[in-house]
């Protein structure tokens, strides 16, 4: 019998080129024993061969390959017979892939299951600590982790794209993938290293322990997806056995404190009197602004940074009203000091004094990495919203609202659809302010095609050029106006 040992890195392009080698020279799988790793231990009638070179190509269904490729990771030292043993099945009836009744596909797909469950595994319980300096052109991350199979080599590519901005290495007993410079390589496995506390950990338990809820836990489909046995390495494992014990307390209190709901009759009379209480705001202009800060009246502010009011004089005659705040504006505080403001400065240059504002006045997202992308605000959150919007134009009276977008269209006629059909025309707005509908300087900017994007900034400057002589506001009264802003 011929011993064949493959390469604890590379195992599975290893076994593949030896197999078709061994398929194409006709040796029975019976006169082979296959092994990874470290050699080994012989047999009295064992010989060991570099494998022979393909005397032929060797076609095999694609699914074979795809199927090989999966359970050359798998931890059974017995994983390359059993693959061989159906390959040189399947090299007279390739229609074996298909027979589900077959008992060596069935164990096969089995054990294929079982690594893409440990590479699941992998990417959600991998925990890296900050190992070299953060103030480092490239920062550096480590992490141990103990797969139940040899998944690190497949998997790594994956941790590559999603911290290639980074130096990483993950360590394990078989193998370890190492990052760094932008080049993934392999090395051996190694013991459990040291690796120092994070200092971002207590803050990643303080959000763990503030996104579990009590009231869905089910202990048994926890440990399921979450096996103990990846507890030891992982940091917020520490509080799970506190929150399993006071998850139903938790619960009862959760139960007892919520609040029932009103009638629909009275939900929307309540909503109506909310809405016309901002007709009756009475405080001055910065008074509005520190009522805002606190506002809670919708789940937006949980996110955010900051509410971000608006900005200008308050006997503006032009007031212009975008969508919500973006990265930028929420982080500052300001008004369209993003790049869509960048524009918007750009085309509305000759506008003068205006009051900049906004539909929603909390940045809704979705975080991405360390980005957070921007999310059009629904109905419901533009509604909630309107009572502060209805407060700044009372302060304000303007003589004419520009609405820059679907959502301030929404917010101030009502109806936020069909907006390039309405662009440029006036509507009855709130407490019987004119609205002039135009699009959104970030509607431009999001364009891909750069004539497309020339053609949308001169509609809307012939639009805002429109407001300003709507408003009253001629080329020498706005410039009254800036010199006048600029002195203020």
């Amino acid at each position: 019998m011929q011993v064949v040992s493959l390469p604890a890195i590379g195992t599975a392009a290893a076994w593949r080129d030896a197999a078709r080698g061994y398929l194409s020279a006709g040796v029975p799988p019976e006169n082979l024993r296959w092994h990874c790793g470290a050699q080994a231990e012989a047999g009295l009638f064992d010989t060991a061969a570099a494998p022979p070179a393909p005397a032929r190509p060797v076609a095999v269904p694609r699914s074979f390959v795809s199927l090989a490729e999966s359970v050359a990771w798998h931890s059974d030292p017995a994983r390359f017979d059993r693959l061989y043993a159906f390959l040189w099945r399947l090299r007279d009836s390739p229609q074996l892939m298909s027979d589900r009744g077959d008992a060596q596909l069935a164990h096969l797909r089995r054990m294929e299951k079982a690594v893409h469950r440990c590479q699941h595994k992998m990417k959600a319980f991998v925990r890296f600590r900050e190992t070299g300096s953060p103030e480092a052109a490239r920062r550096s991350f480590a992490a141990w982790f103990e797969p139940e199979h040899r998944t690190v080599e497949p998997t790594a590519p994956f941790f590559a794209r999603r911290f290639g901005d980074m130096d990483w290495r993950i360590l394990t007993p078989d193998v370890c993938a190492l990052f760094e410079g932008g080049v993934l390589r392999f090395e051996p496995g190694a013991p459990k290293p040291g690796l120092p506390e994070d200092a971002s950990e207590g803050l990643w338990l303080t959000y763990f322990r503030n996104i579990f809820n009590p009231a869905r836990l089910k202990v048994k489909a926890m440990q399921s997806e979450m096996p103990k046995k990846y507890w030891r390495n992982m940091p917020e494992a520490a509080a799970i056995p506190e929150l399993i014990a006071t998850a139903p307390a938790r619960a009862r209190a959760m139960a007892e404190a919520a609040p029932t709901l009103p009638p629909a009759r009275t939900a929307r009379v309540q909503a109506a009197a909310e809405e016309a209480a901002a007709e009756h705001w009475a405080g001055p202009q910065d008074g509005l602004a520190a009522a805002l800060a606190g506002c809670t009246r919708c789940p937006l502010h949980g996110a955010a940074t900051q509410a971000v009011p608006g900005e200008g004089p308050q006997d503006a005659a032009l007031m212009l009203v975008g969508e919500q705040p973006g990265d930028r504006e929420d982080l500052t505080g300001r008004p369209f000091v993003g790049p869509a403001g960048q524009l918007l400065d750009a085309v509305a240059a000759e506008a003068g004094a205006v009051y900049l504002t906004n539909a929603v006045k909390h940045f809704k997202f979705r975080p991405q990495g360390r980005r957070r992308l921007h999310q059009r605000p629904d109905a419901g959150e533009v509604q909630r919203c309107r009572w502060w919007l209805d407060a700044e134009i009372s302060l304000v009276r303007p003589r004419l609202i520009v609405a820059m977008g679907a959502t301030a269209a929404l917010a101030l006629t009502g109806s936020g659809g069909s907006l390039m059909a309405r662009r440029g025309t006036v509507e009855s707005g709130r407490q019987g302010v004119p609205v002039l509908l135009t699009l959104h300087p970030a509607h431009i900017l999001r364009t891909p095609d750069p004539a497309a994007q020339v053609q949308l900034r001169e509609l809307l400057r012939s639009d805002l050029a429109a407001a300003r002589e709507r408003a009253g506001l001629t080329a020498a009264a706005a410039q009254a106006g800036e010199a006048g802003q600029g002195a203020a």
